[in-house]
């Protein structure tokens, strides 16, 4: 049973870095570029669900929709301002500038929040009256005699990917906005000829991968509670490491690579070393860089030189 604990968290937080690498993988198939500055906004996303919930007293449900609202015209206000100047810039002038808009987030944060780090609330508790009359708090379910735990955040955590997933893989497939972004990812210069806004599709990428980073950011913090300014940080750069695992640019790539990545971090951390499991992490996509280098979904693309 040991075992099957270990393969359920793995599962759960792959879960986590597979809802942020949506953000990066979807940036970076329709605009071509790395957006760094993500992680950071899983980080605000997470400080006002805490906020609205813990200070104003809001629900749970409340507080993770404001988020996300808050969320979305972050991603679309820093894509117009940081990104859309730089349409025609060489990559590293953009990457540089998502750099750049990543610490603005992280010190707006430090100003306006300060360094303390915060207990996040628990919003995935059950509460129920014993025999002797006293409450009693579950924060999941037990079987097999208590040999295997599942938390609800862990049950919550499953559940909203697998809906994200296959929400997300419908809107691309069935929607106008869906359709107008595959063309931009195939060609921009052809779809814009065609009528397709290129600049407002981009703008609605940024505002789908922010949304579900407060969403990430929410879940993050509900399974690993403390929350500083730089909650996003690792946990971006991992999620982003599972978008380039899986196949940057697919959306069941960023599925696939979330999952093993959080597996193998879990299982690294139980078996190896809880200091070595990111180091392990990074090995695994090294080697698998080197065997396909475009990931395990990605698709080689020849470019004429």
């Amino acid at each position: 049973m040991t075992f099957l604990n270990f393969l359920i968290s793995g599962i759960s937080l792959g879960s986590i870095y597979a809802i942020i690498a949506l953000g990066y993988t979807m940036v970076y198939g329709i605009a071509k570029m790395l957006n760094f500055a993500h992680g950071d906004v899983i980080m605000v996303g997470a400080y006002i669900c805490f906020y609205a919930v813990s200070r104003f007293s809001l629900p749970p449900v409340v507080g993770v929709i404001l988020a996300m609202l808050v969320c979305t015209v972050l991603g679309i206000v820093v894509e117009r301002l940081a990104y859309k100047p730089l349409r025609q810039a060489p990559s590293l002038a953009v990457l540089i500038t998502a750099i750049g808009v990543s610490y603005f987030l992280q010190n707006s944060a430090l100003l306006l929040w300060s360094s303390n780090p915060k207990v996040f609330p628990a919003f995935f508790t059950t509460e129920s009256v014993d025999a002797a009359g006293k409450t009693v708090t579950k924060n999941g379910i037990q079987l097999f005699d208590g040999r295997l735990n599942i938390s609800y955040v862990t049950i919550v955590t499953i559940v909203v990917c697998i809906i994200i997933m296959v929400g997300l893989t419908l809107f691309t497939a069935h929607t106008k906005m869906g359709k107008a972004m595959r063309a931009c990812s195939e060609d921009k210069g052809a779809a814009q000829l065609m009528g397709i806004n290129v600049n407002g599709t981009i703008s609605m990428t940024f505002a789908i991968g922010s949304g579900l980073a407060a969403i990430a950011g929410v879940l993050l913090c509900s399974a690993y509670p403390t929350l500083v300014p730089t909650t996003g940080s690792m946990p971006g750069i991992k999620a982003f490491t599972a978008a380039v695992f899986g196949g940057i640019g697919s959306i069941p790539g960023a599925l696939l690579g979330g999952l093993m990545l959080g597996v193998i971090e879990i299982f690294a951390k139980a078996y190896i070393s809880t200091q070595l499991s990111d180091a392990v992490v990074f090995a695994v996509l090294i080697v698998v860089l080197l065997v396909k280098p475009a990931g395990l979904l990605g698709k080689q693309v020849r470019e004429k030189v």
